[in-house]
């Protein structure tokens, strides 16, 4: 079923024309390789998790209604090392070059999947979300992304990173196909009676590149979108909170690879396993808990906005070799919170687009769609 393809796009590329469940018309499909697809290996992207690999017996739960479509999986794509970073950098299986540079980072953790859609080997990738690692991938590449509510995509056959935070979500070049995408994960994600929000929440956050945040304002004011400032006193706390949240479990998760292991994982999950060994029980279980107050204040706000509008990224994809390791600081917080959020395009004058990130209440994917579609038409 394999077929090769030389880039480093793919860890197993697949031949959907082999595929007995794959219709000549179907929708191509890039799926991440922490997913599990029958007959196919899942590396997570890690030599220490390949090494011991059997072939997944069956799909994962997710990839069902794709398969009922006659959805074509083309390959299962690569990513940043146990999803466990926003560059997209793999030293074992290569890093997917960014279609727009490839000189900057593809993002992560989602990489390959993003790289797929970007440069046109797939109309939609599968991915996961646990700080941002469909909406990072998707600012660096130009295009779209859907984080979907937590709990609402089932995770079994998904390797997990951090069970409290992590989702499985979609990437597309634009918002109709981002809308297809998400049906073949629930259909409720694409509600008919799709209806744009007239307003929005604008959070700003400190040292956002100023072209970003223009870029962001402009996109809204010529969608029509009525926007309010918002402030949320208790973003600081929650992205914290995120992060300790996000490094406590992928220790507990990882923790045979660290101790076992570590010697063959690249240097910067070294460095994030290490931050890892530091946070107490005591911390894990404080951090876990100030999700509840994080989601009665953004509760608050989001009863006065239809949604919140931020940056999907506060600066634009670093130069591989130039780029930290830190994560990114606009998305961690919404995965504590567990919102859907929805990241895409707009122009900002230069050759990198800008990325904006909407954020509905639990649920309300198809506000998010339905506005992200009327931003998209008024910016392109």
């Amino acid at each position: 079923m394999t077929a090769p393809l030389p880039s480093a796009t793919w860890i197993t590329p697949l031949d959907p024309d082999l595929d007995p469940l794959a219709a000549p018309d179907g929708i191509r499909v890039a799926v991440k390789d922490c997913i599990d697809v029958a007959g196919v290996i899942t590396t997570a992207g890690s030599p220490a998790v390949a090494a011991v690999a059997e072939p997944a017996p069956v799909d994962a739960p997710c990839l069902e209604l794709a398969r009922a479509a006659g959805a074509r999986i083309v390959g299962k794509a690569n990513l940043h090392e146990l999803c466990f970073g926003a560059t997209g950098i793999n030293p074992h299986y290569g890093t997917p070059e960014n279609p727009l540079d490839r000189r900057r980072i593809p993002g992560g953790s989602s990489s390959g999947s993003a790289v797929a859609v970007a440069g046109g080997e797939a109309e939609v990738g599968i991915g996961t979300d646990t700080a941002g690692s469909i909406r990072n991938p998707a600012a660096c590449c130009g295009i779209a992304g859907l984080k979907t509510t937590f709990g609402l995509v089932p995770v079994e056959g998904v390797r997990p990173l951090a069970p409290s935070l992590d989702t499985v979500g979609v990437l597309a070049r634009d918002v109709a196909d981002l809308a297809a995408g998400a049906t073949l994960l629930d259909p409720r994600l694409t509600d008919t009676a799709l209806v744009a929000s007239p307003t929005a929440g604008r959070l700003r956050l400190p040292d956002t590149d100023p072209t970003i945040d223009a870029a962001i304002d402009s996109a809204l004011i010529e969608a029509g979108i009525e926007v309010v400032d918002i402030e949320l006193p208790g973003w600081d706390a929650a992205h914290a909170a995120a992060i300790t949240v996000l490094f406590g479990e992928a220790l507990i998760v990882n923790d045979d690879i660290w101790r076992h292991h570590h010697a063959v994982l690249g240097d910067d999950l070294v460095e994030r396993f290490t931050f890892a060994q530091a946070i107490s029980p005591a911390e894990l279980g404080d951090a876990r808990a100030r999700r509840e107050p994080w989601r009665s204040e953004l509760a608050e706000v989001l009863g006065t906005v239809g949604l919140i509008v931020l940056p999907t990224m506060t600066a634009y994809p670093a130069r591989v070799g130039r780029h930290a390791v830190a994560p990114n600081p606009a998305c961690p917080a919404i995965n504590l919170a567990g919102h859907p959020a929805l990241s895409l395009p707009v122009p900002s004058g230069g050759l990198m687009p800008a990325s904006i990130q909407l954020v509905a209440p639990d649920h309300h994917e198809p506000r998010l769609l339905a506005t992200a579609a009327v931003i998209e038409a008024a910016v392109t």
